[in-house]
């Protein structure tokens, strides 16, 4: 209970109490809009979670080569006189590539068939003689060693015959060489030596790719040979027909790198296939063994708990995000890969992590709300702070 004194203090008494009023009026309008107010929806920019990477990827490229190559060449030597076959050109068993000047050889065999007929007099010749010798041994005329050097000339005469038939098929087996001839079906690939070129027995004249298995070869760095072992699946595509993909296998990795490049050759078997052709360009895609599956993701999307690496996750339905752990495999060229705490399909915020909360709502942009209908849209894709 309080008494009033004056006319004055009534006054004040009277203003303070429209003052109260009034204070009390806008607290209960402050409040009854803050309970009206919605809650802030923040805009993002999100990046969906593909197919996990299968480790690092390993590209070489390389050319398409058959499985055997011929590096043909004459047996003896002399000088060419003929190409019969161009590059690119098919060949057959038995087919003649180029020729030799075979006179000499020619000339040869003459004199070897001379030394033939002449042995053959001279067998013929000690065979009478010994004939002779055994009528006259059995009579008592001759004496037994006339009969024994008689058959010893004519065992000589004999040996030297079968020798001379030998001098005979040898020359003839020259003149024959003298004609380089293929022996396996396929495709002249090089040309080595030409018409009027005079080469030695073994020379390599012309190459002949044989016709069969294709495969391709690469050079493959010190540093990732160890990845291409004999027997490993990997995949082939082509420049020339990017709708093609085949499965090759490792066949053979060189035991020595190659002295000037530094680089292992390797040979990666292909399968039977019409649209591979020789000489097409190729490329050979690996994957590093024992690889740990990882996602990629930009890096802005990495943010920290503390000292524990998190992303933030909308979650579709309600559309809110919230922070999810995860475990960084390592950082790349694109962004950072994530080897635990993410999966195909999820919607990580890719910029602004900074401005989230657990909870907090937020829109996506139209092309990505369009296909997760349960999420508010907006036509923006950044976040605003």
């Amino acid at each position: 209970m309080f008494f009033v004194k004056t006319r004055r203090d009534v006054s004040f008494l009277i203003k303070g109490l429209a003052v109260a009023a009034a204070l009390g009026a806008l607290t209960a309008c402050s409040e009854e809009k803050a309970a009206e107010a919605p809650e802030a929806v923040r805009p993002v920019k999100v990046t969906e979670i593909a197919a996990a990477d299968q480790g690092r990827k390993l590209e070489y490229s390389g050319s398409v080569r058959a499985r055997t190559e011929m590096n043909l060449g004459f047996r003896v030597s002399g000088k060419i006189t003929e190409r019969l076959v161009d590059i690119g050109e098919r060949v057959a068993p038995g087919d003649v590539l180029a020729r030799l000047d075979a006179v000499d050889y020619q000339l040869a065999v003459r004199r070897a068939e001379a030394d033939l007929a002449a042995a053959q007099k001279q067998a013929e010749i000690t065979e009478l003689a010994k004939r002779r010798a055994e009528t006259l041994n059995a009579k008592n005329v001759a004496s037994r060693s006339e009969l024994e050097q008689a058959t010893l000339a004519y065992d000589q005469a004999v040996s030297a015959r079968q020798s001379a038939v030998s001098a005979l098929e040898q020359a003839r087996n020259q003149v024959a060489y003298a004609e380089l001839k293929s022996d396996q079906n396929g495709i002249v690939t090089a040309v080595s030596a030409d018409i009027g070129q005079v080469v030695s027995a073994g020379t390599p004249v012309l190459s002949v790719a044989v016709d069969g298995e294709k495969e391709v070869q690469i050079a493959v760095p010190e540093m990732d040979v160890a990845q291409f072992k004999p027997g490993k699946t990997v995949k082939a595509r082509f420049w020339s027909a990017t709708d093609l993909t085949l499965d090759g296998k490792v066949r053979e990795v060189a035991g020595s790198a190659d002295p000037q490049s530094r680089t292992f050759a390797v040979r990666v078997s292909l399968p039977e296939d019409g649209r591979v052709l020789l000489g097409m360009t190729a490329t050979i895609e690996a994957v590093e063994d024992n690889a740990v599956p990882t996602w990629s993701i930009p890096l802005a999307a990495l943010a920290k708990n503390g000292d524990q690496p998190v992303v933030w996750v909308v979650d579709r339905e309600k559309g809110t995000v919230g922070s999810r752990a995860v475990k960084v495999a390592d950082f790349s060229d694109n962004g950072v890969r994530i080897a635990e705490g993410l999966a195909e399909g999820d919607l990580v915020v890719s910029a602004g992590t900074q401005f989230m909360k657990e909870e907090m709502k937020v829109k996506l942009p139209e092309t990505v709300a369009s296909r997760f209908g349960n999420v508010s849209s907006t036509s923006t894709a950044s976040v605003t702070p």
